[in-house]
């Protein structure tokens, strides 16, 4: 990224680069004034549009939910929109990998407990998340690496018009919004995401850590299309995708696909 600022509003001083992705750079950082270590998101100026505006406006809505981050501070600077939040450990998908690739059943069902609680908390505020995916859930900073966050907001958005008291409306023909690998074959199909496409998302992470991959994506790590991955989902019947595993994973997962577009998950039984 060009012309990086040194320092953000001042005291936010950057290091080196955690991360980054198709909204920008995210840069480890420090806090001059109480030396508290920190993130920090980047993202050029590039129209009026923001994502990290956007992003730092649903956090704060969410603010204090388990397993969500804390945002800092919110602002521009030089040529970039800069958003700070609290530092993180690595990702679900880094970590999978450093133990190659097995988690015990135990860990898995730990993170699947933490982030059923985490989507019922985004969803009681009125908002999906859209990406739930392997790198988007981070372990902590530090001592306690058992508890997960889930971050970047960029894409997520309101299903409730708390105005008019109504669900979104129902609507077909738009494109695969989020990560294709573990993207609801609704959202596959065009039809907008909602709240029961975020636990569809989650139920594929629960597979791919029991399996270790799953039939869609190719162990030579090949870019299949979006397409490609549709037909295999389609394809492939609940009993081979959860052959092996828990039947508590199949019943959540015919659960979740027959989910009406606005009807209420039940968290309690998931």
């Amino acid at each position: 990224m060009s012309n990086v600022p040194i320092r953000v509003d001042g005291r936010f001083r950057l290091g080196d680069i955690l991360g980054s992705g198709s909204y920008g750079v995210v840069y480890r950082a420090r806090n001059i004034i109480n030396d508290d270590e920190l993130a920090v998101k980047l993202e050029p100026l590039i129209n009026n549009s923001s994502s990290l505006e956007h992003e730092y406006h649903i956090l704060k809505q969410l603010e204090g939910g388990v397993g969500i981050p804390r945002a800092v501070w919110f602002g521009r600077e030089a040529a970039h929109d800069a958003l700070v939040l609290d530092l993180l450990g690595p990702s679900l998908h880094d970590l999978f990998l450093k133990h190659n690739r097995k988690f015990s059943l135990r860990t898995i069902l730990n993170f699947g407990d933490q982030l059923l609680l985490s989507l019922e908390h985004i969803h009681s505020r009125n908002y999906m998340h859209g990406d739930i995916k392997l790198q988007n859930v981070l372990v902590s900073h530090g001592a306690s690496k058992n508890t997960v966050f889930i971050v970047d907001f960029s894409i997520a958005k309101e299903y409730w018009n708390s105005a008019a008291q109504s669900h979104m409306p129902f609507r077909q023909g738009r494109c695969l919004t989020g990560t294709p690998a573990f993207a609801s074959i609704n959202n596959h199909l065009g039809v907008v995401p909602g709240r029961r496409d975020d636990l569809e998302s989650l139920i594929y992470m629960l597979i791919y850590f029991l399996h270790s991959s799953l039939p869609w994506l190719t162990s030579d790590n090949e870019k299949l299309s979006s397409s490609s991955i549709l037909a295999c989902k389609v394809d492939t019947t609940i009993k081979v995708l959860c052959l092996g595993i828990p039947s508590e994973i199949t019943t959540m997962l015919i659960y979740s696909r027959n989910l009406a577009f606005s009807e209420d998950p039940d968290y309690d039984y998931l």
